[in-house]
């Protein structure tokens, strides 16, 4: 596991002027289809650090680009939040880079997907028509113009949590707009699981952990095994 510096690359695409990226490599020899791993709004921590590790233990090139790289959280959150709703700002060269640096890497096969959690499950929707392979989207905002947004999207496996109040009925609205786009998907919504179920333990600062507990921002350790699965299956399927 090694950080990668990405900042030229996301200033050949209008991204952030600093950009560092995590990057698991699987064990073995390569190469290895890559994946572009979007993490949740609390930023790339350990838990996100886990989920890349765990990707690349099942096989991918995982590539997480830091997206408050230029700031942290506190100064980078609302920009990039509404850059992921808008469809236009530095996170989406940012997301380019990461991209790009995969493509380039003798280690990658060239089949690339992309992954996202929370506010990265947002972003791995909106650029599941930007070149990439695959998608998994996890409790990802659906986008404004979600019909627009599938036309031309790649092969899509998303995952949400019945008991994410903040999300609702977004499963089905995103399975319809899949179907009418012709995409090839996969979503499933686990009537057990809330907001950020696939974690290995809860994220966010510690102070404010109990009232995420109280929403339902916790593990779920049976919806999550099943979800990852459904994502290790389908990537390999798609990104072969």
């Amino acid at each position: 596991m090694s950080d990668i510096d990405l900042t030229d690359l996301a200033g050949r695409h209008d991204g952030s002027h600093t950009l560092h990226g995590y990057l698991a490599r699987p064990t073995g020899d390569g190469p290895w289809p890559g994946v572009v791993m979007v993490h949740e709004a609390f930023g790339m921590d350990d838990v996100m650090r886990r989920q890349a590790d765990r990707l690349a233990a099942s096989g991918f090139l995982t590539l997480a680009p830091d997206l408050f790289s230029a700031g942290g959280a506190r100064r980078c959150l609302v920009s990039t939040m509404r850059a992921m709703r808008s469809g236009k700002g530095r996170a989406y060269g940012d997301i380019e880079a990461a991209r790009q640096w995969l493509s380039a890497s003798a280690e990658c096969t060239g089949k690339i997907g992309v992954i996202g959690f929370c506010m990265g499950g947002g972003f791995a929707l909106m650029v599941a028509d930007s070149g990439f392979d695959a998608a998994a989207p996890n409790y990802g905002i659906l986008p404004s113009d979600l019909d627009g947004a599938m036309e031309g999207a790649c092969p899509v496996v998303a995952s949400y949590g019945g008991k994410d109040f903040s999300l609702k009925k977004a499963a089905a609205k995103l399975d319809v707009a899949l179907t009418k786009a012709g995409v090839v998907h996969d979503v499933r919504e686990y009537p057990t699981a809330g907001h950020g179920f696939l974690n290995d333990e809860q994220a966010g600062p510690k102070a404010v952990r109990p009232l995420l507990k109280v929403a339902g921002m916790v593990p779920d350790p049976d919806a999550a095994a099943d979800a990852w699965t459904r994502i290790d299956g389908f990537f390999r399927e798609h990104l072969r």
